[in-house]
């Protein structure tokens, strides 16, 4: 027995010089192990936090307990809404968005009831113009070898259900908007993953194809028909998910107490027209915050549209403060806006709110976690992952904001599916906003007008499309 334990030390000790020898400068050596281990050394404290984290979440037990009380739901500035969305398991949020901005104006300006308008109908067409996108952007660039940058970011990218407010302009405009009792949801627009998986591989199966043909020497001519018999593909394979787009349809529209009012026959577009009529290209700004690049530039993002001959997205990038001057000014005028922003961060589903003091992880753990914003940017630690519909704000008595309201997507839930997002966590982890121009300062117009845009590549890692499903 004595001898058995011996050898198991030889072992142990030649296991260790074999570690030594494998692993060069740099690596993790045994000494360098042993070391490490030998630096913690746990407290009583250290054991009583090991024996909660073995039981419960970090986000339960970071929970800042002092946050909980006297939290403040009042607003001096609202816009006035009726009824809440939810896009359910679907990266639909830019969607949405877009549609509840101008829902909201419809039942303003009309006196409407609660009032929804088809994000399956649009979402149809976003789907069929991706996989367009997709197909004759592979015919582009059928000459470029497989691993052109551009080309393995296709293939990587065939198709996403997320999406920012460019698609949201070019899509409306191209389709109109029906009322949501015109085409409803169905369980694959709800949850849309499996749908996005099959289609995104068939893209992909068809962009091989569309490669190999030109290889073969097949002309763009031959390639964009054959491109057509695909599209006809998707075309049944949306319908059946997602049922077909009404092209005219019948409506009768009411007052907010239930009446008729009267009862017409509209296209899609005549439906857009004759309620919204909002030129949703020409008459909306996009600003950024993204600190770590210079302000008052304008950028415009490579291959990030959602149709093919629709417009790349772009954008002025700003301080924060510009940012809530607009909004300000949109809010106070009884105009909601499109905003986007890293969610996730500082979330409290309870509350609803969006606050950097909602987990207190640096007690828990002993650090401190001290990145700025543009360092966040800079090291893939921040990004943009959620859009969502900014409707109010709550000013001091100099007129400084301290929160703000927003109308989300995920359903009814605390604050009837509303979140309060303090002013200081705007500053940190509000990215875009988009609103009318005639809310936008005169600079930022200007920087528009007059500045050729920077162009960025689709893959950048900041300026990736809002998806982002309901969080757990």
């Amino acid at each position: 027995m004595q001898k058995h334990r011996i050898s198991l030390a030889a072992l142990g000790a030649a296991i260790c010089l074999s570690v030594s020898a494998q692993y060069g400068p740099g690596g993790l050596s045994a000494n360098d192990l042993k070391s490490i281990a030998d630096s913690y050394t746990p407290t009583t404290s250290d054991k009583a936090i090991t024996n909660a984290l073995a039981s419960g979440s970090i986000n339960t037990l970071a929970l800042n307990q002092e946050r909980m009380n006297n939290f403040d739901t009042h607003f001096s500035h609202k816009v006035p809404t009726k009824g809440i969305s939810n896009q359910k398991s679907s990266g639909r949020c830019w969607l949405f968005t877009g549609l509840n901005v101008l829902r909201s104006d419809m039942i303003n300006k009309l006196n409407l009831p609660s009032f929804q308008l088809s994000q399956n109908y649009n979402f149809f067409y976003d789907q069929l113009e991706k996989s367009n996108l997709f197909l004759q952007a592979i015919i582009d660039t059928a000459k470029e070898p497989s691993d052109n940058r551009t080309v393995d970011w296709l293939f990587h990218n065939p198709l996403s259900d997320g999406g920012q407010f460019t698609g949201v302009a070019d899509n409306i405009m191209k389709y109109g908007v029906v009322p949501a009792t015109v085409m409803a949801e169905t369980a694959q627009s709800n949850s849309t993953g499996t749908m996005r998986m099959l289609l995104s591989n068939k893209l992909r199966e068809w962009g091989l194809q569309l490669r190999k043909m030109a290889a073969s020497g097949s002309n763009v001519k031959t390639l964009e028909a054959k491109k057509m018999e695909m599209l006809k593909e998707v075309y049944r394979f949306l319908a059946l998910n997602l049922g077909v787009p009404p092209t005219e349809f019948t409506w009768t529209r009411y007052d907010a107490k239930g009446k008729p009012v009267d009862t017409r026959t509209y296209t899609p577009q005549e439906f857009y027209k004759e309620y919204i009529g909002t030129d949703l290209r020409g008459d909306f700004v996009m600003m950024m915050n993204d600190p770590s690049r210079p302000y008052y530039e304008v950028y415009e993002i490579d291959l990030d549209r959602h149709l093919y001959d629709g417009d790349n997205w772009k954008f002025v990038n700003v301080p924060i403060e510009v940012i809530k001057e607009t909004a300000i000014k949109s809010i106070k005028d009884s105009t909601m806006m499109y905003f986007s922003c890293d969610v996730g961060k500082c979330y409290d589903r309870d509350r609803g709110a969006l606050d950097l003091e909602t987990y207190d992880y640096e007690s828990l753990f002993d650090t401190t976690y001290g990145m700025n914003k543009a360092e966040r940017i800079a090291s893939g630690a921040s990004a943009s992952s959620h859009a969502m519909t900014l409707a109010g704000v709550d000013l001091d008595k100099d007129g400084k904001p301290v929160k703000w309201w927003v109308e989300n997507s995920w359903g009814p839930g605390a604050n009837d599916g509303h979140l309060i997002m303090t002013d200081a966590w705007m500053d940190e982890y509000l990215f875009r906003l988009v609103a009318n121009k005639k809310y936008v300062p005169a600079v930022v117009l200007e920087t528009l007008k007059n500045k050729k845009p920077i162009k960025l590549p689709a893959w950048d890692p900041l300026y990736s499309s809002e998806s982002l499903e309901i969080p757990e």
